[in-house]
């Protein structure tokens, strides 16, 4: 009797989660970001998740939960349940960047999620507050070597997209500049707006609204100039700082276990609305690169970045120089502040692997 009910249990899950796949999706379905609002993920996410509610008759809840760097949210994200009413939009710096920098991230990224799709590549600019008198990226570095240390750049955090490629900017033009950390790119740029800050890396579809004499765009981070900008704007290697590019990318994934027939749904409808010409074009016009594919395609290029971060001898000197820097800033603020000794506050954080963990965000030691 006992095993005949077992039996019976067993065929009736394996019936429930076809017909659950039917029926899916009968509610909202949440999209947690583990960025701030106004990022470039974000607002990628929010223009997909608009027309995917539409395809599939239910709309997407948008919950940012940004914090250490995008862990925070990623964390909870991998705690979720896997029945498809949750699904993440994650950048690459917590796919492949924080786990190769930290054992202990909270999560793995090929054994806590399921790819669905890859969906957009984000190209970011070098942008100045107008009255900045370097206008181009040239009279930037002129203008930093003349002044080490005087001109004040603007960013999401400590450790956030915007501070490595500023970070990585200085390594390779020899200069110094003074970073000033928000919480999250947006108020930064409100700031660089208000001439508070002089210069920002950032993503272009966080500034596409402010070209309007509001921001000068000095440089793009990309291979080739940005239609986006009319061609008008040089790269960084036609600027005088050869082989220096940066960009990032966004994709959909779910918690493990999420049943494949919805994982396919929801691939299906990813599809359909990056294809979509209204989203498309929309996209291309802030500043991205539209992308899709399967679920095996991501899957594999996930583990070629994750491979290529981890194994790049020259992104982990990178990381590491970052990771000096920011123990630097750190030591002499806590110095500053308290009043105490630099020796002192160094004694006291070198039992730490943490290197920073302020302002919501984290920065962490590349394992040799």
């Amino acid at each position: 009797m006992r095993r005949a009910l077992s039996i019976a249990l067993l065929f009736g899950l394996a019936w429930a989660v076809p017909a659950q796949a039917q029926t899916y999706p009968s509610r909202p379905i949440k999209m947690m970001i583990p960025l701030a609002s106004g990022s470039a993920v974000d607002v990628a996410a929010r223009i997909i998740a608009e027309k995917m509610g539409d395809i599939l008759g239910q709309r997407f809840v948008i919950e940012n939960e940004p914090g250490a760097s995008g862990l925070i949210g990623t964390r909870a994200g991998a705690r979720a349940a896997p029945d498809g009413y949750t699904v993440l939009v994650l950048n690459d710096g917590v796919i492949t960047m924080l786990p190769n920098m930290r054992s202990d991230a909270g999560y793995d990224p090929f054994k806590d999620f399921i790819p669905v799709t890859r969906l957009v590549g984000i190209e970011w600019v070098l942008v100045a507050n107008p009255a900045f008198p370097a206008k181009t990226v040239s009279e930037l570095v002129a203008l930093a070597k003349e002044k080490p240390g005087g001109i004040n750049f603007g960013s999401g955090g400590y450790g956030s997209p915007q501070h490595i490629a500023a970070e990585m900017f200085m390594r390779a033009t020899n200069v110094q500049m003074t970073h000033v950390p928000y919480r999250g790119p947006t108020p930064a740029i409100n700031d660089l707006v208000a001439g508070h800050v002089s210069v920002m890396f950032t993503a272009l579809s966080t500034v596409t609204s402010l070209l309007d004499g509001r921001l000068r765009v000095l440089g793009s981070t990309t291979p080739k100039r940005l239609p986006q900008l009319a061609g008008a704007v040089p790269t960084m290697a036609e600027s005088g700082v050869p082989g220096f590019n940066f960009a990032t990318w966004a994709a959909l994934m779910v918690p493990l276990k999420t049943p494949p027939q919805i994982v396919a749904k929801l691939n299906a409808t990813a599809l359909a609305t990056l294809n979509d010409p209204a989203v498309h074009d929309r996209l291309v016009e802030l500043g991205f690169d539209v992308g899709g594919g399967t679920p095996e395609e991501l899957t594999a290029y996930m583990r070629q970045e994750y491979t290529r971060t981890g194994a790049s001898d020259e992104l982990r000197g990178q990381l590491n120089r970052l990771a000096d820097s920011l123990y630097g800033q750190i030591v002499n603020t806590i110095s500053a502040s308290r009043k105490l000794p630099v020796e002192k506050v160094k004694a006291t954080c070198r039992f730490f692997t943490v290197v920073v963990l302020i302002s919501s965000s984290a920065e962490y030691r590349v394992a040799a």
